[in-house]
């Protein structure tokens, strides 16, 4: 049974667990908080110190039996260069082809390139983007609304949420990915729609596929779909349709 150690976004909490409980390899996971794309040098030291952990050893090695994990699966793409630079000292790195997330929810860099070619303006929302952030919408108008007011004043406050919302005009669509072998999906569907209402996008709903991550979590690694890195090598951008590579 290969031991894989996953280090992975919690934005996709949902979907790793739940592909973790079918795999046929043992599966230890940790969930980085969503949000550290913003900050890609604080994304890379702490997906970077995973890693260093990981190289320690397995934490179950009873009797010297289990010695260390076989492969390290980085569950983020390129993340706004937040994974260019990091490297494993022993064990290989496993990184899927893709510039963020969508890539893993819709099971291909290809799916998602096509349909971002033919929906430009889309801003994506998922389960775990709506659990762990808070999406475009009415919730985060009015909690940052709110907050400006007790910070700064009406005045100030109205000047900032002018600011905030004017990136709102480069996008024209809310789109709702979701899996059908994961529960709830009508209220995610709803609270996608509610949002585009509030900020008069349109809205679009895409099934996604489990099927990248599912081999990944199972070892299958296919190197069209993902990167392997040899222990000592440091990952960087491909600058084409790659997407990574490593140096």
């Amino acid at each position: 049974m290969l031991k894989l150690k996953v280090i992975a976004c919690d934005v996709l909490n949902r979907e790793i667990s739940y592909l973790s409980s079918r795999s046929s390899c043992y599966i230890d996971t940790v969930f980085l908080h969503q949000g550290l794309h913003n900050t890609p040098e604080k994304l890379k030291a702490l997906i970077q110190d995973e890693i260093n952990k990981a190289n320690e050893g397995f934490p179950y090695n009873h009797f010297g039996l289990r010695p260390h994990y076989d492969y390290i699966i980085v569950g983020f793409g390129l993340c706004s260069t937040g994974t260019v630079g990091i490297s494993s000292p022993n064990i290989p790195l496993v990184i899927p082809r893709g510039h963020d997330c969508i890539t893993l929810l819709l099971g291909s860099k290809e799916r998602y390139r096509e349909y971002f070619d033919s929906h430009p303006g889309t801003f994506w929302y998922s389960q775990g983007w709506i659990e762990k952030a808070v999406q475009p919408g009415k919730d985060r108008y009015e909690g940052l609304y709110k907050e400006y007011l007790e910070k700064y004043g009406k005045e100030n406050a109205d000047y900032l949420m002018d600011v905030e919302q004017s990136w709102v005009k480069d996008y024209s669509s809310a789109v709702h990915i979701y899996w059908s072998c994961l529960s709830n999906n009508d209220y995610y569907k709803q609270y996608t729609k509610g949002c585009a209402e509030f900020l008069n996008w349109g809205y679009d709903e895409i099934e996604g596929c489990p099927d990248l991550l599912y081999r990944m979590l199972n070892g299958v690694f296919d190197t069209h779909e993902v990167l392997l890195v040899p222990p000592g090598k440091k990952v960087t951008a491909s600058y084409n349709e790659n997407v990574i590579t490593f140096e």
